[in-house]
């Protein structure tokens, strides 16, 4: 039941913070942090149990709506366990930077916030198809919520923007699942939409790119793949702290893991088929989000368009498919959520001080915030991957491998890395040096915030020096998707061929 409580824990504890805001405003801040605490200490928990190649760590599978084969199926594996830890660790974070920042309806913040981290919770731990899809909209609504409610000065534009994109993307990913518990029933006379029981399903190669699209577009529009990323920059901006930090830090990522757990194991024919063009996708979203945040003037903005870049390197590592680019996809998952999310804290910080983003009116901070400038030239830094951080260790593993798929890509891509190091240096010169001439004197970090940020930190460079860790756990479920994909494949490859020495005979 461990992996239940890991969603029961976030669910209780919104409620909760919900119901406490009537007594005192800070009861909601305490009661959260304490819930994720505890989510952290089992999801470290899980992490040391040892596992097998291809084996659940844990797994609860129980009967739902049995009526249509629908079971509240949940398992986590070595990809999915970095990605839980990720959330709770984030989940603190965010409930830290928003410590002073939310004052109106403190409860009702704290119960979405809450929900939303539930729902990814639930999308890294889903095993039934049907229950995932659940969970992927589970985290809508309440994402929606905190954008519209407690965003900045064109949140119900930003928040309609969001809703739009990943609910009629989301629609498509339910046809598609629909499709797929159709094909398989049918086929095999066995209704259901487990996991396990859908790979292998056999599909003609035409319903079967149609189906894998429906997955692929629901997680690209997350992820998010250009031409489908214009609600990004909207969100991040409007968003408060709290919302970026959830949105750049973990919902992006299920895109990327629906990538690597469902489009590539079920429809891995079809995924091949796209895979040129999702990496040429993926190179134009790394430079495209580069030039981009060069032309930023919202401080804001332009660290959500460095998303868009950093996020094209993990799609590219994801269709180039070997085991160096897989491993390198996950790394920069993990630190992308941890740099980012960190740059919107301090972004946040910035604004709640200074009431602006404009980075023509934010210079000369150092002098009078010497330790926020500190902590905004190390993530800078860790986000133009500089060697000895985990960025970089994502990053040149990703390229390594596309490097063996296709050098033209691996080149273009690494173009990247040349504008990553423009914008990330002009994020400090623009607002940390020069003349003040604004007259700022600013509260620099306190122990709160020094708190939050020491702990990002040490992670990435704990991920840049001795990344093995993350490694031992996720390479062996990479490997399993890597097979079931093989598998699949070459099964359907010999289907067509049995079928024709059947014909000829």
């Amino acid at each position: 039941m461990i992996l239940a409580c890991l969603i029961i824990v976030a669910v209780v504890g919104g409620l909760l913070a919900w119901l406490a805001a009537r007594w005192s405003a800070a009861w909601p801040r305490w009661i959260c942090l304490a819930a994720l605490v505890l989510d952290l200490v089992l999801a470290v928990w899980l992490w040391a149990q040892p596992s097998r190649a291809g084996a659940w760590s844990a797994e609860l599978s129980i009967p739902w709506i049995p009526q249509f084969g629908i079971r509240f199926h949940l398992a986590a594996d070595g990809l999915s366990l970095p990605l839980i830890l990720l959330t709770a660790l984030l989940g603190i974070m965010s409930v830290a930077a928003s410590w002073t920042e939310i004052r109106e309806r403190v409860g009702f913040f704290h119960l979405n916030l809450m929900w939303v981290l539930a729902g990814i919770l639930g999308v890294f731990l889903a095993m039934d198809l049907f229950l995932f899809y659940f969970f992927w909209e589970l985290m809508l609504v309440p994402m929606y919520l905190l954008i519209a409610i407690w965003g900045h000065e064109r949140r119900l534009y930003a928040a309609m923007k969001f809703f739009l994109f990943t609910q009629l993307s989301g629609l498509l990913m339910l046809l598609a699942i629909l499709g797929l518990y159709f094909v398989h029933g049918r086929e095999t006379g066995v209704w259901g939409f487990d996991y396990a029981e859908l790979l292998g399903t056999a599909v003609a190669p035409l319903p079967a790119m149609l189906l894998m699209l429906g997955f692929f577009v629901a997680f690209a529009v997350k992820l998010p793949v250009v031409p489908v990323h214009t609600w990004l920059p909207d969100a991040h901006t409007e968003a408060p702290t709290a919302g970026s930090v959830v949105l750049a830090g973990l919902l992006l990522k299920t895109g990327a893991y629906g990538m690597l757990r469902f489009v590539w194991p079920l429809f891995a024919s079809s995924a091949a088929t796209l895979a040129p063009v999702a990496m040429v996708l993926a190179v134009i979203g790394i430079l495209y989000g580069a030039l981009l945040a060069l032309a930023q003037t919202d401080l804001k903005r332009l660290v959500a368009y460095t998303s868009i870049s950093h996020m094209g390197f993990v799609l590219l590592g994801i269709f180039a498919w070997n085991e160096l680019a897989l491993q390198g996809a996950v790394i920069q998952i993990l630190c992308h959520g941890i740099s980012t999310g960190a740059l919107f804290i301090l972004v946040g910080g910035l604004q709640e001080r200074t009431h602006t983003r404009d980075l023509a009116r934010l210079e000369g901070l150092w002098s009078t915030a010497p330790r926020m400038g500190g902590a905004a030239m190390f993530f800078a830094l860790a986000s133009l991957g500089l060697p000895g951080l985990g960025n970089f260790v994502g990053e040149f593993l990703v390229l390594l491998g596309t490097y063996q798929r296709s050098v033209p890509l691996a080149v273009a891509a690494s173009l990247g890395l040349i504008v990553a190091t423009v914008y990330s240096l002009w994020i400090i010169q623009r607002a940390f040096h020069g003349p003040n001439r604004e007259g700022w004197k600013l509260a620099d970090l306190g122990l709160r915030e020094l708190a939050v940020m020491g702990v990002l930190m040490a992670v990435l460079v704990w991920l840049g020096i001795y990344p093995s860790p993350v490694f031992r756990t996720a390479g062996p479920a990479l490997k399993a998707l890597e097979s079931r994909a093989a598998e699949i494949t070459d099964l359907k490859a010999e289907r067509p061929a049995a079928e024709t020495t059947h014909g000829t005979r």
